[in-house]
């Protein structure tokens, strides 16, 4: 039976974790989990897995629900530092780091560094801080599996392969809900509109991602250190039907494909049985029903995010970390109305144009550039000089 620890248990990801580890109750056991502030779910769900410990990170002290756990034997933590304190002391076989933000790097190296294979979705760690993730997963012979569905699309293509022998990985996407919307209607944009995803239902702060398809320049460096190729290596399409979920190029001309309805349980099923598979309950693919597939590449006029991400990935160092960080602060600030939609980008190439890099930075370092950026932009919102 596998140990499974699930931080982010209350979001869209981790919702469908335990979806699919209650599939199959024989092959999983749950040990810690993770919410900010929805305590009714995690203490039900506590109850029903009989983790050993959970961890809310919101302020929330005291609590009469929380306390029901520790009398049922369960121990609880709080805050962002009782994240890498349960993981400490957690026996676990694979981490599911379905956190959401720059929050989800410090458990994710406390796993890495003891070992433990981590299921990943949370892009921020691998944005922030890339090299010092994939150094600690070698040193350490732990895995790294991705849940996203286009890596992990990438990741089951790249089964039984070289990596030397690929010439392109080929990262898919929706397009988001402002495809078709003309630039000159952007600043218009409502915080409604944004989270009106066409396709996926997620988080608000990944759902912003997708309008601003600051999502797909997060991937695109994901993807970089994820699979150890040049980013000249690395292109991106637009996909509307989200049937392809990613493509493998080969120097020989062959390209692969990994397809399916769009479902997030099959990414996160395969990250949690890797190497095998097993049964679940998966709408089935009918070519029949398919009209058409259709492709083309973004614009990044329209998408300037795409372009921020691809220059602070090139300039490398803390400006990732930089990019991520003020991209955060900016989406909460446009999820407050306090913004257009527009400032995102505009604060975004703000930022990145004051930063300093750090080359090679340590874990010290890129959370000092984290800090930095979040109090330069919210200093910038602030004075009104978007």
């Amino acid at each position: 039976m596998k140990k499974v620890a699930l931080l982010g248990a209350s979001g869209s990801i981790g919702k469908n974790a335990i979806t699919v580890m209650k599939n199959h109750p024989d092959e999983f056991q749950v040990t810690c989990l993770s919410a900010h502030t929805k305590i009714d779910y995690l203490v039900r769900q506590a109850l029903e897995l009989r983790p050993q410990a959970v961890v809310i990170t919101s302020e929330t002290r005291n609590d009469e629900r929380l306390k029901q756990l520790q009398r049922e034997g369960i121990q609880v933590f709080y805050g962002d530092n009782g994240l890498t304190a349960a993981i400490a002391v957690c026996d676990f076989d694979i981490l599911v780091n379905a956190l959401v933000g720059a929050v989800g790097l410090l458990p994710t190296l406390s796993a890495l560094e003891r070992g433990k294979s981590v299921a990943l979705a949370n892009k921020e760690t691998l944005v922030m801080a890339g090299e010092l993730v994939t150094t600690a997963a070698r040193q350490h012979q732990a895995k790294l599996i991705p849940i996203d569905s286009e890596h992990s699309a990438i990741f089951q293509c790249l089964v039984g392969e070289k990596i030397e022998n690929v010439s392109r990985i080929i990262l898919t996407g929706s397009g988001g809900p402002f495809l078709h919307r003309q630039a000159n209607q952007f600043s218009a944009i409502t915080v409604a509109e944004a989270l009106n995803h066409p396709k996926w239902k997620m988080g608000p702060k990944i759902t912003i991602d997708s309008a601003t398809l600051m999502n797909k320049g997060l991937e695109i460096i994901e993807a970089y250190w994820l699979f150890g190729v040049p980013l000249a290596k690395i292109d991106l399409v637009i996909h509307p039907q989200s049937i392809i979920h990613s493509l493998v190029e080969f120097v020989d001309g062959s390209i692969k494909a990994q397809l399916g309805w769009p479902d997030m349980k099959v990414p996160i099923q395969y990250a949690l049985t890797y190497p095998g598979r097993r049964s679940a309950p998966i709408r089935e693919l009918d070519f029949a029903m398919l009209k058409e597939l259709t492709f083309f590449y973004p614009d990044h006029n329209r998408f300037p995010n795409l372009r921020l991400a691809v220059a602070a990935i090139q300039q490398g160092g803390s400006a990732p970390a930089v990019l991520n960080a003020t991209n955060e602060v900016a989406v909460r600030y446009f999820l407050a109305n306090k913004i257009p939609f527009t400032a995102i980008p505009a604060l975004i190439e703000k930022t990145l144009a004051q930063h300093r890099t750090i080359a090679h930075p340590d874990l010290p370092a890129i959370l000092a550039a984290d800090q930095w950026a979040r109090e330069f932009v919210d200093e910038v919102v602030l004075a009104g000089k978007i």
